[in-house]
C-alpha cells in the first residue's frame, strides 16, 4: 500500500473513523484505479470505502482536505529531488535560506517546507505542545544552524552594516520560523489532534464527577452522547440478534429430512425477552445533584433504546420529572429539577410513601429500578417495608451509590438495609461507572 493512503488512513484512525483492513485494501484497489490526478475524484471514490457514517463523512472531507492539499506539494518536492539530487548536499546554507526567504517564490517555500517537514518526521506528532519542537527541527533542517551562526558574525560585526545583516537575519529566521510552525500545526491537525482528543475523553471518563466543574461540562456532554450512542448500537445489535433467535439444529434437520439434509428451510429457536423499562429515582440533594445531572444526561441521551424510562427526583417530597426533561433543553430542565425537588432535608422514607402513593402502578415485572443516592436519610424512617414491596415487584433493583464502600452504614447511612433487596448495589464515581451501569442494566434484556 502506498505511504500518502498508508498515512492518511492513520490519521482517520486517530479520529475515530474506524477503518478495517479490508477496507484499506479496498482504498488501495480504489486508489490504484483512480490515481491522484483527480483529486475530486479521488475524494469521492475513498469516501465511499472508509466514511461508513456522516460523522465519519465530516472527519474524512476535513482530513482529506487537510492531508492531500499538502501531498500535492509533497509529491512535486519528491520530484524536484530526484531531478536535483546532485545538489542536495548544499541545501542546508544559510545562503540559500535567506535567498530563499527573500525571493518571494512561495512555491519554492513550500516546496522547502515539505522536505524538511518529511525530514523532521513531523507525521508523528501527536500533541499540540510538539508544535514548537518540530517547528525548531524544520527550521534546522533548511539551515537554521547556519543561519544563526551568520546572525552571530553580523551582531559581532556591528556597525551601520553589521546592524542592518543582523536585521534582515533576524526577518527571515521569523518569517521561516513562523511558516515552519504553520506547517507543524497542520500535522498535528491531521495526525495529533484525533488522539489528543481521545487522551483527554478518556482522562475526563475516568475524572471523579465531583471533581468536574463547569469548564469540563461541554466536554463532557459531547463525551456522553458519544457514550450514548456506543452503547445504543451494541444493545441495537444485541437486540437483532435477539429478534432472529438461535438455529435449531434438531427441527432444522427434521424439516429438511425429505432434501437429503439440505438445509432449505431453517428454524430458528426464540426465547421471549422483556422489553427495557428503566424507572430511576434520583436523590437531588447537594451531595449527589451532580452525579444525578450525568446519570439523567445519559440515559435521557438513550430514549430512542429505551422509550419506556421513567425519572423521579427527590430530596424530601418525590416527584415525576419525565415532562420537563421532554419539554426543556436539559440544562434547563436540571435548573428546574434541582430547584422545585433538591432543597429540603433528605428523607428516603417520604419518597418511597410517595412513590407508592402516586406512581405504584409504573412499577411492574419488567421495570429495572434504578436508584441514584447516598442513602442518606437524617435518621428518619427507610421505609423499608415499602423498598421491599417494590423489590418484588419490579424485575431487579440496582442502587447506585456515590459514596465509596467504606462510608456505607456510618452515621445516618442505611444502605446496608436497603442492599439485600437490590440485585446490585454498585459504588459509581465517574463516567465509566454510569457506563458500566447503564450497560449492564440493558444486557439483563437481552
Amino acid at each position: 500500500m502506498e505511504r500518502p493512503l498508508t498515512n492518511f488512513i492513520r490519521a482517520l484512525r486517530s479520529s475515530e473513523v474506524r477503518v478495517s483492513t479490508g477496507e484499506a485494501l479496498d482504498a488501495a484497489h480504489t486508489l490504484k484505479l483512480i490515481g491522484y490526478a483527480d483529486r475530486s475524484m479521488l475524494k469521492d471514490s475513498l469516501a465511499c470505502v472508509l466514511a461508513k457514517s456522516p460523522e465519519e463523512k465530516l472527519t474524512f472531507d476535513e482530513l482529506f482536505e487537510l492531508y492531500f492539499s499538502r501531498q500535492e506539494t509533497s509529491a512535486q518536492s519528491e520530484q524536484d529531488d530526484a531531478d536535483a539530487s546532485d545538489t542536495s548536499e548544499s541545501q542546508a546554507d544559510a545562503s540559500d535560506l535567506v535567498d530563499l526567504m527573500e525571493s518571494g517564490d512561495e512555491s519554492a517555500i513550500s516546496l522547502a517546507l515539505e522536505k524538511a517537514a518529511e525530514a523532521a518526521g513531523t507525521d508523528d506528532i501527536r500533541f499540540s505542545t510538539q508544535v514548537a519542537y518540530y517547528a525548531q527541527q524544520m527550521v534546522k533542517k533548511m539551515g537554521g544552524e547556519a543561519l544563526q551562526a551568520r546572525l552571530l558574525e553580523a551582531l559581532q560585526q556591528g556597525g551601520q552594516d553589521g546592524d542592518a545583516e543582523a536585521q534582515r537575519l533576524i526577518d527571515v529566521r521569523r518569517d521561516v520560523t513562523m511558516k515552519a510552525r504553520e506547517r507543524a500545526e497542520k500535522a498535528f491537525q491531521v495526525f495529533g489532534a484525533g488522539e489528543t482528543q481521545q487522551f483527554r475523553d478518556d482522562y475526563a471518563a475516568e475524572k471523579k464527577l465531583s471533581a468536574i466543574d463547569r469548564s469540563d461540562m461541554e466536554r463532557m456532554k459531547r463525551l456522553i452522547a458519544k457514550i450514548a450512542k456506543r452503547l445504543a448500537v451494541k444493545h441495537s445489535r444485541r437486540k437483532r440478534r435477539r429478534n432472529r433467535g438461535q438455529l435449531d439444529v434438531r427441527r432444522t434437520m427434521r424439516a429438511n429430512a425429505g432434501f437429503d439434509g439440505v438445509p432449505f428451510n431453517v428454524i430458528w429457536r426464540q426465547k421471549r425477552k422483556d422489553k427495557p423499562k428503566i424507572v430511576v429515582v434520583c436523590d437531588v440533594s447537594g451531595s449527589v445533584a451532580q452525579y444525578v445531572r450525568f446519570l439523567l444526561l445519559l440515559l435521557w441521551s438513550m430514549k430512542d433504546v429505551v422509550p419506556d424510562m421513567h425519572a423521579f427526583a427527590f430530596s424530601f417530597r418525590l416527584g415525576s420529572v419525565d415532562e420537563v426533561l421532554e419539554q426543556n433543553d436539559f440544562e434547563t430542565a436540571m435548573t428546574k429539577i434541582l430547584r422545585e425537588y433538591g432543597m429540603g432535608s433528605t428523607s428516603y422514607g417520604q419518597a418511597w410513601s410517595d412513590l407508592k402513593i402516586n406512581h405504584e402502578q409504573i412499577i411492574d415485572r419488567r421495570t429495572t429500578l434504578l436508584v441514584l443516592g447516598d442513602a442518606r436519610s437524617n435518621y428518619g424512617d427507610p421505609r423499608m417495608d415499602l423498598f421491599r414491596e417494590f423489590a418484588a415487584r419490579a424485575k431487579r433493583v440496582i442502587w447506585l451509590n456515590p459514596e465509596g464502600p467504606g462510608l456505607w452504614g456510618t452515621g445516618d447511612s442505611v444502605i446496608p438495609r436497603y442492599a439485600p433487596f437490590c440485585a446490585q448495589v454498585t459504588h459509581v464515581s465517574t463516567l465509566k461507572d454510569l457506563e458500566r451501569a447503564v450497560d449492564e442494566i440493558l444486557s439483563a434484556y437481552n
